[in-house]
């Protein structure tokens, strides 16, 4: 590969984040490049020093941190060969953006909700070129229209029926649109469309799926793809998920404790993995081809144990990784067929039938013009001790399903009887003491608990405001902890949600939420946003505890790969209503509608024949382009 060839050249970075009392290397002496045309996939769990590594490229790393050794170059056409760590600020003002450009997890969180997406987009290009308003916008419009956001002129004039003042009309609608009026997909369009307003050279998407629904997920993979190729730049692709990585990267490096374990082709890390964290990563990401009684996780894969000089040091548990796959326990037919069997043999613990949730949607005046209906005369039974999953896009009405259960939804119509009881008919004191039975865990744990509460308290409230063990808060509430795999200790109790990980505050609302020893949780996307390892530590987890305390689930998620490992039958949902219901096996293998097997193709699973598939189209490309 030619000097002229390479965009980015990363030789022994070094980021420290500096503390009163210790310093913590976050980035150990890593070296990679990224070439024109390619992608190069950076893959961890959190903590692994990814995203920090981009903030060192972007020059963005902030106080306490600092970039102590190593050497950034970066080369284009537009500036020539430059030193990153050399540049003054009004250096990088001018290279951000303009040269390398990056693409944020949370597009909500990197849009100012105040202003429309067209004065952000506008105020972006005209930043770094030299045009009028109305050429930015003109650049706006066509840079929506590259990322699908609108469609292209010929389509619009077709639709509108040749009238152009339909078409203009229309566009600037579109531009005149605020954040919150947009789905995470089409703000993510947004992000990119930004991103790319300038002509980068080098693209840096930080895990920009997470939590997208997988069709959503799908899309904007093929886009990156796109864009990618047809205008030639680099991209550097940040993920905690491997099969994602698979999709789209041309070159992987392997990111564990700030250091890069393994680096290699893509078809290399696939098929020949030779660090054992890359092995895990590699399997504890459910598989829907196999029906596992447990998910791997990376701690099944490695040994880490500290030297004399406290320097971590990781060894492989096995010496042949295939051959233990093989062995993994798997549930046979005859043992799904007699657990569904013995699940329905009794009275079902929830019946919903006919249920709709409407909302008025209303004119300029205030008046009703029609009712938009989140869940449409939706009618399904969930057995004790079983695992209802439900799947579908966002804004399919799986939410608001799960919150009308609960009755924090009010429905237009229908009924919904819990353990033979009319929910729906109950009072309101009546319906606070069967709440006891019924709890959920929400998809953001953070969020979920009250950030002035020590995990302690926060573990032991429901128990003080139902007065159950009244002497006992403290013992119960260890127990929990120590049973979510979290230390019951009064260290542990007296710390707050801010001081642990993700997966960490996970199980802290899964320890509160059983703290009343309910019969049914609903989760609702409660593992989506977690690092696939923890994923499937908690997933692990949510499985001993329902065969331990006999609870039921309404499990709820994009990923239709997690779903099925996790549940008994499987509801997928398309525009309030139920595309179909059936058992999970049958979802997957046997699916009879459109909707459902775009959803199961939409799935990464990182196969080895996927990956010669993409390779194979990169070659094909790369050939016809240069011919």
């Amino acid at each position: 590969m030619t000097q002229s060839q390479t965009i980015l050249t990363v030789q022994g970075l070094r980021v420290e984040f500096r503390g009163r009392s210790k310093t913590v290397v976050a980035v150990n002496d890593i070296s990679f490049q990224v070439n024109r045309g390619e992608t190069l996939g950076i893959v961890g769990e959190s903590g692994s020093g990814k995203s920090v590594t981009a903030l060192a490229v972007m020059g963005l790393v902030g106080q306490p941190g600092q970039v102590t050794g190593g050497e950034l170059w970066f080369e284009s056409e537009g500036v020539g060969r430059v030193n990153l760590r050399s540049l003054l600020r009004k250096q990088w003002e001018t290279l951000r953006g303009n040269q390398v450009a990056m693409i944020f997890q949370e597009p909500m969180t990197s849009l100012n909700p105040v202003y429309t997406i067209g004065f952000q987009l506008v105020e972006a290009i005209q930043l770094h070129q030299p045009i009028s308003k109305i050429d930015a916008e003109k650049r706006a419009i066509g840079l929506l229209q590259e990322v699908k956001l609108l469609q292209s002129n010929d389509a619009l004039l077709e639709q509108f029926q040749g009238d152009s003042n339909a078409v203009d009309r229309h566009k600037r609608a579109m531009l005149d649109r605020y954040p919150h009026q947009l789905s995470g997909g089409q703000l993510q369009r947004i992000m990119i469309a930004m991103a790319i307003s300038c002509d980068p050279a080098l693209l840096i998407a930080d895990e920009p799926t997470t939590a997208l629904d997988v069709t959503v997920q799908a899309t904007i993979l093929d886009l990156l793809r796109e864009l990618r190729d047809r205008r030639g730049m680099g991209m550097m692709f940040i993920t905690h998920d491997l099969g994602l990585v698979a999709e789209i990267a041309d070159q992987v490096s392997v990111m564990y404790e700030g250091n890069v374990v393994e680096t290699g082709t893509v078809m290399d890390i696939f098929s020949s993995p030779r660090h054992p964290y890359t092995q895990g990563l590699l399997t504890c990401r459910p598989n829907p081809d196999r029906r596992l009684h447990t998910l791997p996780t990376v701690a099944d894969f490695m040994n880490v144990t500290v030297d004399a000089q406290g320097d971590r040091q990781v060894t492989a548990k096995h010496e042949n990784i295939a051959e233990l796959l093989t062995t993994l326990p798997e549930i046979s037919d005859s043992q799904v067929a007699e657990r569904l069997s013995v699940l329905q043999s009794n009275a079902p613990l929830l019946s919903v039938n006919n249920l709709t949730v409407a909302y008025p949607i209303k004119n300029a005046v205030g008046r009703t013009e029609r009712l938009f209906k989140a869940v449409n005369d939706v009618s399904f039974e969930v057995y004790q001790g079983e695992t209802l999953g439900l799947v579908g896009e966002s804004g399919c009405g799986k939410s608001t399903l799960a919150r009308t259960l609960l009755r924090l939804v009010e429905p237009t119509s229908g009924s919904i009887q819990f353990d033979q009881q009319n929910l729906l008919a109950m009072k309101p004191n009546a319906l606070r003491q069967l709440r006891q039975e019924m709890q959920i865990i929400f998809q953001n744990p953070f969020s979920a608990l009250d950030p002035r509460l020590n995990v302690g308290d926060a573990v032991m409230e429901p128990l003080k405001i139902f007065g159950k063990g009244r002497s006992d808060f403290k013992t119960r509430a260890k127990y929990l902890l120590d049973r979510v795999g979290l230390e019951g200790s009064d260290e542990t109790m007296a710390r707050f949600p801010h001081q642990f990980s993700g997966g960490q505050r996970q199980r802290i609302c899964i320890a509160r939420a059983l703290a009343l020893n309910p019969k049914f949780i609903i989760c609702d996307e409660s593992v989506s946003a977690l690092d696939v390892s923890v994923q499937a530590q908690v997933l692990n987890l949510l499985k001993e505890l329902q065969a331990e305390f006999n609870l039921t689930y309404v499990f709820i998620s994009h990923d239709l790969s997690v779903v099925k490992f996790m549940s008994d039958r499987i509801m997928v949902m398309n525009q309030g209503k139920i595309e179909e219901l059936n058992t999970a096996e049958q979802i997957y293998r046997n699916p009879s509608k459109d909707y459902t097997r775009k959803l199961i193709a939409s799935i990464p699973v990182g196969s080895l024949e996927q990956i010669q598939v993409r390779q194979a189209e990169r070659s094909a490309l790369k050939q016809s382009s240069s011919s």
